[in-house]
């Protein structure tokens, strides 16, 4: 039996944030509530350093590593250094939010930086079992970040009902997985592939799909997808603004990289049992989301099913089962990522003490009185619904090439229909921003400049990465050309 050193330098990102978040925990304890801002700024440095250590590794040769538990790629390397830059975003985002509320604490900070390794780990994993640690260690760190606001009812009934369903999704995927290993003798993403494409017996395949459909069951919960949505509105609603955008940004790139290395890498022979699964998903989270969400009167409610008809937009890159499908899918979700932080980014903008914007009416007449913040809540929406020039127009039509190259058109035609009948609830957010009276005696927006800054380069990215899409495009579609 012989052993090798693992390469540690591949998992030098992981190893960075396990190391500041032992420290920031250990120094939180000796910090004052007015002392609290060390924590922000250790906690802004990890991820600082997470995306210059990720980016870094871009264009180094492929790492497997760990006995084979662990794999550092231009995929892997792409993602968490994009996860790097959400998470500065966020914290910025949700240091006054968090600060007018009383939650300016250091749970928050650690709990948001274990959440980030759990999507690292994900990101990285090249096994069931790394998949599975990396998916518990952002799930539980998610489930207490949503219930950190302990006085609110709201948020203790949606942190209870996060948890128990998200348990008994994690339960099915670990029971897919378990069917898998049962049929493959193995965890390692390749040798399972290459022990499933020499099964051909009718009852081994079988069982194959059995463990294929529990495995799905486990991933479309956490991205969100038709049926298995139900969480997505009411935990978006009864959590914190800051933590909701928490969870509809970063945990969603986690979750696609999970698919792909779970369905692309490891169940690579069951591929026609995966697409039909896949696009029955995709279209049921096009047609069912964007339909709800129309009758939606609550804005972050709004932004669920939005989010949720997303979902099934980067899963028509994935049913393409082509290297420009799965650099659609990529490129999409760090884009849907960008534009989600910028919608909720909206929602804190319009929050104060005392007062949570719940409603799309808490936007009336803001053009009038913020024509700037107004400009930028009208680029986010008309990105969300998909516009030219703006980047949310770039990501569909990327998926929509990739699904129509592979002879799926009647795929394409319902997802354009849908995106049409979607654009009604983002025009009405717009409508109410330039052409509704603002309700009597609603004070004047006075937020924080750091707050103003990073609103503001979030809306002006969707605008400028519109107008200049090829960059990012051409980097996702390059992770899988051989």
């Amino acid at each position: 039996m012989s052993f090798s050193l693992p390469q540690f330098a591949a998992a030098l990102p992981e190893i960075f944030v396990l190391g500041m978040i032992c420290l920031i925990l250990l120094l939180d304890l000796f910090l004052s509530d007015e002392q609290r801002i060390v924590t922000y700024l250790l906690s802004q440095l990890t991820a600082v350093g997470v995306a210059l250590l990720s980016f870094g590794y871009l264009g180094s040769e492929t790492v497997v590593t760990f006995s084979g538990l662990f794999i550092m790629d231009d995929m892997a390397a792409l993602l968490k250094g994009s996860v790097g830059l959400m998470m500065v975003a966020i914290f910025v985002y949700s240091r006054h939010y968090l600060l007018q509320r009383e939650l300016f604490s250091g749970e928050f900070f650690t709990l948001s930086l274990a959440a980030m390794l759990g999507m690292m780990v994900m990101i990285s994993a090249h096994s069931l079992l790394t998949i599975y640690l990396g998916l518990e260690l952002m799930s539980l760190s998610l489930y207490a970040l949503v219930a950190l606001q302990r006085d609110s009812m709201q948020a203790s009934e949606a942190a209870m009902k996060y948890f128990v369903l998200g348990a008994m999704a994690s339960a099915m995927l670990l029971y897919g997985m378990s069917m898998l290993y049962g049929m493959s003798g193995t965890l390692n993403l390749n040798d399972m592939s290459a022990v499933l494409s020499a099964i051909e017996g009718e009852g081994e395949l079988s069982v194959l799909i059995f463990g294929l459909v529990f495995v799905l069951v486990g991933v479309a919960f956490k991205l969100g997808a038709v049926p298995f949505h139900m969480w997505v509105p009411d935990v978006y609603h009864g959590a914190p603004t800051a933590v909701t955008m928490l969870i509809s940004t970063a945990p969603k790139v986690a979750a696609l990289a999970m698919l792909m290395r779970l369905v692309v890498e490891g169940m690579g022979p069951l591929q026609p049992q995966w697409i039909d699964i896949l696009t029955l998903l995709a279209l049921l989270s096009i047609i069912v989301a964007n339909v709800i969400a129309i009758a939606q009167t609550h804005l972050k409610r709004m932004l669920a099913y939005s989010g949720i008809s997303h979902i099934g937009f980067l899963l028509l890159g994935v049913i393409a089962g082509t290297a420009e499908g799965y650099g659609a899918a990529i490129y999409y979700v760090i884009v849907y990522a960008i534009m989600g932080m910028a919608g909720f980014g909206l929602v804190i903008l319009l929050s104060r003490r005392g007062f949570e914007a719940q409603n799309i009416s808490d936007l009336a007449g803001l053009h009038r009185h913020h024509p700037w913040f107004g400009l930028m809540a009208l680029l986010i929406m008309f990105s969300m619904a998909g516009m030219p020039p703006l980047l949310g127009f770039w990501a569909k039509l990327a998926v929509l090439q990739a699904v129509v190259e592979v002879g799926l058109i009647h795929l394409a035609i319902i997802a354009v229909i849908f995106s049409v009948i979607g654009a009604f609830y983002y025009l009405r957010v717009v409508k109410v921003i330039y052409f509704d009276e603002p309700a009597e005696g609603a004070p004047k927006l006075s937020p924080p400049e750091d707050l103003r800054l990073i609103f503001t380069l979030n809306a002006l990215a969707i605008l400028v990465l519109g107008l200049m899409p090829d960059g990012l495009l051409e980097l996702c579609l390059a992770l899988f050309v051989v």
